[in-house]
């Protein structure tokens, strides 16, 4: 059984910095593909960024592409996501989530397990 623990997140003003962490336990990390989605409140999940098993290849939304940056330590079992520039529509809860396979992905459905998500909020 796969577990996914986020940390990280909280309130920041618009223009600052916050880093999430995201370890798994479980199975094999370092073989698969993990990604970042994010909820806004009234709207759905969206696709925030993504990093292939052995983090060669990362792939980002267009409204986080220059901001925010992916990587992993496959010898920690875990995954980042360091967020620059933060704007106020950035806010939302974040998940990490662990996909079945090795290449970046972008739909959901190619996750199989989620974290519990953390909470950022960045003020005006």
């Amino acid at each position: 059984q796969v577990q996914l623990v986020e940390s990280g997140g909280g309130l920041v003003q618009a223009g600052g910095s916050l880093r999430l962490s995201c370890a798994a336990s479980g199975r094999s990390f370092s073989s698969v593909a993990m990604g970042w989605f994010r909820q806004a409140p009234g709207k759905e999940r969206e696709f925030v960024a993504t990093i292939s098993y052995r983090g060669g290849t990362t792939y980002y939304a267009d409204s986080v592409k220059g901001r925010f940056t992916i990587s992993r330590d496959n010898a920690k079992n875990t995954v980042y996501l360091q967020m620059n520039s933060l704007k106020p529509e950035d806010t939302a809860v974040y998940y990490c989530a662990q996909s079945r396979y090795t290449s970046t992905r972008l739909r959901e459905s190619d996750y199989d397990y989620w974290g519990q998500g953390t909470q950022v909020t960045v003020s005006s």
